[in-house]
């Protein structure tokens, strides 16, 4: 069945999305969630802060969301673009260099944090842009195909490394869903000459490319006259319970492992499925209920979503948020207020301060784009 995309209206659910995604990664970057578990620490309310951090391996945690989350987005987005400029004439081929050229951006941004993080010139491509920038070419290689095919190569790149993983079987690298010790290591060795110590490996992005995939089918229903509000609201639903039952089911079952280190098939499925059931509702209280009174807060952040990134990664990390800190627990200490509690109130502060260069920016109508 083909979908044909309607002339609509711009849809804010999908930018409310991709500014709260945005918003919590700049929560982590200014330390929020660190000071929160300080704080907590001890009491029962930690389980919840917990929920902000990676499981440590086997297991989904809402923290685990959040890159994949950025990743379908991301493909949502490009589809909903290319459908536009193919209304305006612009073909597949001309549009693939503006593509190319973008993800090229991507993994050069990727690599430079790294080296940021290390303070010194490295090659590594853990980062979620260096990811991204494979996963977009994938999606886009395959933009224009019918929906079955789109699913069948998504699928067959779970396939892929659940083969990988469980096949190719190095010395060293024999145990498939072991940190340290699998597949996922053993290509890092190769690409790289090192791994990573908290178990991520830059293979992720033959699995993960699925979600970009399912970010482009996104687009696809959300964008289509082939179906009422209702009815698109209703697929996405369907879906991620599919998902949802078919990761946690392979994890349940004993067969492949939620982790999302390896970004194993059940956790690719999985965590697809909670995205595709937030998008849903996000959708349904947005687009269609028009509850969106406070949608700006979120939308303001999300114009910008690769310079607010690489701001919070690379200025925020290396000066701003302990210039921040500096005034914000000077004038808290003066007040009696104790560590913990001002450093937390120093995270609020400098996420606070983001935002309103998000807000700045997206009055004057500047929007930074790779």
């Amino acid at each position: 069945m083909e979908i044909q995309a309607e002339k609509s209206p711009r849809l804010l659910s999908l930018d409310v999305m991709r500014g709260l995604i945005m918003i919590l990664l700049a929560a982590e970057s200014c330390r929020l969630y660190e000071n929160m578990q300080d704080i907590t620490e001890g009491y029962s309310i930690n389980v919840i802060v917990q929920q902000f951090f990676h499981h440590p391996w086997n297991g989904l945690r809402f923290w685990d969301l959040v890159q994949p989350a950025f990743m379908t987005i991301a493909g949502t987005a490009m589809y909903i673009s290319f459908a536009r400029k193919e209304e305006k004439g612009i073909s597949w081929e001309k549009n693939f260099r503006h593509i190319a050229i973008r993800c090229f951006r991507l993994l050069i941004c990727g690599v430079l944090l790294h080296c940021i993080y290390a303070g010194k010139l490295v090659w590594e491509l853990w980062n979620v842009l260096s990811q991204l920038s494979v996963t977009i070419l994938i999606a886009y290689s395959i933009i224009k195909k019918p929906v079955w095919i789109q699913l069948a190569i998504s699928v067959m790149l779970l396939l892929t490394t659940e083969i990988c993983y469980r096949w190719i079987l190095i010395p060293g690298y024999d145990q498939p869903f072991t940190t340290q010790h699998n597949f996922g290591n053993f290509m890092d060795m190769m690409m790289m000459g090192k791994i990573n110590r908290d178990g991520w490996v830059a293979f992720n992005f033959i699995s993960t490319a699925a979600h970009t995939i399912w970010g482009v089918l996104i687009g696809k229903v959300l964008i289509s006259n082939s179906f009422s509000s209702t009815k698109k609201m209703k697929i996405l639903v369907i879906a991620g319970i599919i998902g949802l039952i078919s990761g946690y089911g392979l994890d349940w079952a004993g067969i492949t492992p939620i982790i999302k280190r390896i970004a194993t098939s059940s956790f690719v499925l999985a965590s697809g499925g909670w995205i595709l059931l937030i998008t849903a509702f996000l959708y349904w209280i947005i687009d269609i209920k028009k509850k969106n009174k406070l949608a700006w807060i979120a939308v303001v952040v999300g114009m910008n979503p690769i310079f607010i990134y690489m701001l919070f990664e690379t200025v925020g990390h290396q000066w701003f948020n302990g210039a921040v800190a500096i005034f914000v627990n000077g004038f808290a200490g003066l007040a009696g207020m104790g560590n913990a509690y001002s450093n937390l109130l120093s995270s609020l502060v400098t996420l606070g301060l983001y935002w309103v260069l998000c807000y700045w920016l997206y009055k004057k109508r500047i929007f930074f784009k790779l």
